[in-house]
């Protein structure tokens, strides 16, 4: 009895001091420089700003009607969902394939009758001359007639008898028994090797799901404020809109007096006609703006919810910092998800390398045997059977040398991966810190330029009341203004959403 429980703990044991043929994942260095662009276009160091990853997105967002917003996509949304279900699959293929690492066991109980004594072990069946029935090993004796070909009756238990005669008897015995079968030892860290890569698998898929929810909160936010501002964008026509209707209405009486002349009534006209275009336009696109935030969300969004206007408010924290190391890149959850699948194809490589090796399997049983129900539990009813296997490819087509061609080419492939999500997130902070280094330069400027032209669109029409200048100067400062309104209005959104893309690409948002 401790025999075979040595043996199968000493290979055991061996299998878990197995070798591990997967080279070491080591993170890779030099895809990108260690500090992030400083200088020219780019702003000035904010050592007071704080660290945007550990900035809470109901935080960074302080207008409740956009967290609102935020808050019902994060819940609704269907591609978030689909990451969501992803994880979880991942999750359930690990505990799959780390089921491998123990052995299935199984317990089993049966009864066998029988007449015949090939159907039971050793049956009980006598030959011979004169004597009596045989005596089964464990069974009654038997019970008949002596004599040459004399026939006796009994119950035959295991083994045969002994005697003169032919014994004829019901056999039947019981069995319960547990252990597993063809349990692979893992001496080379094959199984070891596919379960650390279906659990880096699984760290991919979380870190994936994490990635589309940083994105769809700040594709939220981003379309949100992007609907602000083209409702800024149709307030602005429609009240310019009345302005160029005023003008066409004057320049249209004067003419008919013979004060103005045709051409001032075509050129009032152009702009009136041009704002009724703007108009339509901005309102198409407002319902455009509508229709994808709901998509984002996931549902529709209230009335309630939604922004008249972007003006200028501030809808998010005021700053980010801009003195940062490259190093905080490494957190994004895009990068480590890469970084877990290229840790995943060093596991394949240590699998497809174990191919190489034999393959040794045990099985092993531990029960109890008898013939009678009620015995199956007494003194020498026990059993046991050990049966270590071994199993070597020799000849395979070249099977094994192209899985293992396939698995490094693999790992190739994920580290370059790994590099260009790496060198894009990189690229996507620099776009972001430049235009934050110049955005606030820009809307001073626009500001200041859709005043002056709003002054002097005042005193165009002014001095052309006057007779002091023509229409024409009037109606151009007119369309300058108005320009100069609209282009203000884009500034507005793009200093609103350069904040947004800023927090998301530096991996903020996960709070």
């Amino acid at each position: 009895m401790k025999k075979p429980h040595l043996l199968a703990a000493s290979l055991l044991s061996l299998a878990l001091a197995g070798c591990n043929l997967a080279p070491d994942h080591v993170r890779p260095v030099g895809a990108v420089p260690g500090d992030l662009p400083q200088g020219g276009a780019y702003p000035a160091l904010a050592t007071d700003a704080p660290d945007p990853t550990a900035i809470g997105w109901r935080d960074f967002f302080v207008d409740s009607r956009l967290r609102g917003v935020i808050e019902q996509g994060l819940a609704n949304n269907r591609d978030l969902r689909i990451a969501a279900g992803n994880v979880i699959q991942a999750r359930a293929q690990y505990r799959i394939q780390r089921a491998d690492l123990v052995p299935t066991t199984s317990v089993n109980a049966g009864a066998t009758y029988t007449n015949n004594l090939f159907g039971a072990a050793g049956g009980g069946t006598g030959t011979g001359g004169t004597g009596t029935g045989g005596n089964g090993v464990g069974g009654a004796p038997g019970t008949g007639t002596g004599g040459n070909g004399g026939t006796g009756t009994g119950n035959g238990g295991l083994g045969g008898g002994t005697g003169a005669g032919t014994t004829t008897g019901n056999l039947e015995f019981y069995t319960v028994s547990a252990g597993f079968s063809a349990f692979e030892l893992d001496l080379f860290g094959r199984i070891r090797n596919q379960t650390r890569a279906a659990l880096e698998q699984y760290f991919a898929s979380e870190e994936g799901e994490r990635a589309a929810r940083i994105s769809l909160i700040g594709e939220i936010a981003t379309a949100w404020l992007t609907l602000a501002s083209d409702q800024d964008r149709l307030r602005l026509a429609r009240d310019t809109l009345g302005s160029f209707q005023e003008s066409l209405r004057l320049t249209s009486a004067q003419f008919r007096i013979g004060v103005a002349s045709e051409l001032e009534v075509r050129q009032a006209e152009t702009n009136f006609q041009q704002a009724r275009n703007d108009i339509a336009a901005a309102t198409t696109q407002v319902a455009q703006d509508q229709n994808a935030l709901n998509l984002l969300v996931g549902a529709t969004v209230a009335a309630d919810q939604l922004p008249g206007t972007l003006g200028v408010a501030d809808y998010t924290v005021p700053d980010l910092p801009a003195n940062l190391s490259s190093a905080i890149l490494l957190q994004r959850p895009d990068v480590l998800q890469a970084e877990h699948q290229l840790a995943a194809q060093a596991a394949n490589i240590g699998a497809a390398r174990a191919a190489f090796f034999p393959t040794i399997s045990l099985t092993a049983t531990l029960g109890t045997i008898s013939t009678a129900l009620g015995g199956l539990f007494g003194n020498n009813s026990d059993t046991w059977t050990v049966a270590p296997t071994a199993a070597w490819s020799i000849f395979n087509g070249g099977r094994v040398n192209a899985n293992l061609r396939y698995t490094e080419a693999g790992r190739r492939i994920a580290l370059a991966t790994y590099e260009r999500t790496l060198q894009t997130a990189f690229r996507e902070v620099a776009d972001q810190l430049a235009v934050r280094g110049t955005i606030g330069e820009q809307l001073s400027a626009r500001t200041a330029r859709a005043e002056a032209a709003s002054v002097a669109g005042r005193l165009a029409d002014a001095r052309y009341r006057a007779g002091v200048d023509s229409f024409l100067v009037s109606l151009d400062a007119q369309r300058t203004a108005y320009a100069a309104e609209l282009d203000l209005v884009t500034t507005r959104q793009a200093r609103a959403t350069n904040l947004v893309a800023l927090y998301r690409t530096l991996g903020g948002g996960l709070k």
